[in-house]
Order: C-alpha cells, then sequence, then structure tokens
C-alpha cells in the first residue's frame, strides 16, 4: 500500500507492506527511528492508497495514527525469518551509511549478539495503525463516470455513506 505522512506542509509518500487489518485499522512495521517514523511523531495522521489497475479499482483511508502495543510488534517481529528480525536491530532506516559494509558489519554484529535464544523486539522497532476515519471506494467505469464512494466515521462510530461525482 501507500503510505503518505505530511509535515510542515510538505507530504511524503513510499509502498510499505500492510501486515493486518480489522475493525481498528491498518497495520504496518517500521523502525520508529525511519523517516516516516519522525514524521508520524510530528503528525500522528496519515493516508493509505491501495491500487489495483487491472481491475480499476482504488481505496483510499485516512486517519489517525498510533504505535501498536509491544505485545503486538513482539508478535509480528518473531513471526519473521530470523534474518529479518536481526535486521531490525542490524539497520538504522533512513540513516546515511558509506557503503553495504556497513550494514553487513551490523548485521554479524547482531548475528554474534544473538547468538543465543530468541532475538529481542529492538526498543526502536514496532508496528503503527492507521484508524479509518474516511475511506473512499473508487471503481473504474466506461467514459469516465466511475463510481465513488465515500464512507465517514460519525461520532458514535457508524459510517455516513456518499455517493461522489467522478
Amino acid at each position: 500500500m501507500t503510505l503518505a505522512t505530511c509535515v510542515e506542509g510538505k507530504p511524503f509518500a513510499r509502498i510499505v507492506l500492510l501486515k493486518e487489518f480489522d475493525q481498528s485499522g491498518f497495520v504496518f512495521f517500521t523502525n520508529y527511528h525511519s523517516e516516516k517514523g519522525g514524521q508520524l511523531e510530528k503528525n500522528a495522521r496519515a493516508a493509505l492508497v491501495f491500487y489495483w489497475m487491472e481491475v480499476e479499482r482504488q481505496i483510499r483511508i485516512e486517519g489517525a495514527v498510533t504505535k501498536t502495543t509491544n505485545e503486538e510488534s513482539e508478535r509480528y517481529l518473531h513471526s519473521r525469518p530470523a534474518g529479518a528480525q536481526l535486521g531490525a536491530w542490524a539497520s538504522h532506516q533512513s540513516e546515511v551509511i558509506d557503503g553495504r559494509r556497513v550494514l553487513n558489519a551490523r548485521l554479524e554484529e547482531m548475528k554474534q549478539r544473538f547468538a543465543e535464544g530468541k532475538i529481542p523486539l529492538p526498543p526502536h522497532w514496532g508496528g503503527y495503525r492507521v484508524n479509518p476515519e474516511r475511506m473512499e471506494f473508487w471503481q473504474g467505469r466506461p467514459d469516465r463516470l466511475h463510481d465513488r464512494f465515500r464512507y465517514t466515521r460519525k461520532a458514535d462510530g457508524s459510517w455516513s455513506i456518499d455517493r461522489l461525482a467522478p
């Protein structure tokens, strides 16, 4: 999915992996010290976009962002291969480095550090949940007369639904 953040009027967008979703929101995981983590720290709001060109469909989601619990982050971390768990420790995401050898050296250091037992959850790594406040569903149609429906969460938790002109 595309994740968009905005800080001081500057938009930023990147692709991240949706790991789970339920009634409370859409979850992805990252390094909290990454560029996106810093942006979400300054402005805990985000937009998500899913696009399927082949079937002419798009979903846009906007909402407040919160961190997942340590338990949720740890559960996901331990569902990943050991190399990816070590990578969460080794990579100082978004930091300028002097070449791949820096990453390789950090990975080797982490392999030695955590050679015995379970790899713990890095304190700088975990999940974010985008709690949807507004969602738009778009379906491409002939002659640009697309179907668009906007769902807006009301104060009582229910949703209002509006059809939008294409």
